[in-house]
């Protein structure tokens, strides 16, 4: 796998490919084909080579969370204090790990601005949401602030 600072430069084929890919992971050579008119062949091939220049790093599941009982998403706005009441210094990454660890959490993202970290969650219901900013999240040493914004929907 390359280096993170090397950029590969995408033609046209591979720009198909990948948006076919990021709508639908689980399409095939041929359902590919189909969509791009481009030869099965190679679309495996460009498949492969964007897999093994890191470019496609992973497949993954986008989940209907309504029907798994997470049907309210939130993102939190969160600011950090980076000393400890004794003193000890934290870092953005260690108390964005943490955060991530926890179940309703689905993207840390570490920013710069007038917040330190953007979480992005998902329960069941608003109760539920104030469980988690009151009970987890501003338990997590560091977590000095939280503003939240509840999803009223996506597009």
């Amino acid at each position: 796998m390359p280096e993170s600072s090397q950029v590969r430069t995408l033609d046209d084929k591979d720009k198909k490919i990948l948006k076919l890919l990021t709508q639908n992971s689980r399409l095939n050579t041929n359902e590919i084909y189909k969509e791009t008119n481009i030869p099965q062949t190679t679309v495996y091939n460009r498949m492969k080579k964007l897999e093994s220049d890191g470019v496609i790093e992973k497949y993954t599941v986008k989940l209907n969370k309504k029907l798994i009982g997470k049907g309210l998403s939130a993102y939190i706005f969160c600011t950090i204090s980076y000393r400890t009441s004794t003193g000890e210094k934290i870092s953005q990454p260690r108390v964005a790990r943490q955060i991530n660890a926890l179940t309703e959490v689905d993207e840390v993202a570490i920013v710069t601005g007038e917040t330190d970290l953007i979480i992005k969650v998902s329960v069941a219901d608003v109760d539920d949401l104030n469980s988690f900013v009151v009970k987890k999240l501003r338990d997590i040493e560091g977590v000095e602030k939280t503003v939240t914004s509840v999803v009223l929907s996506e597009v």
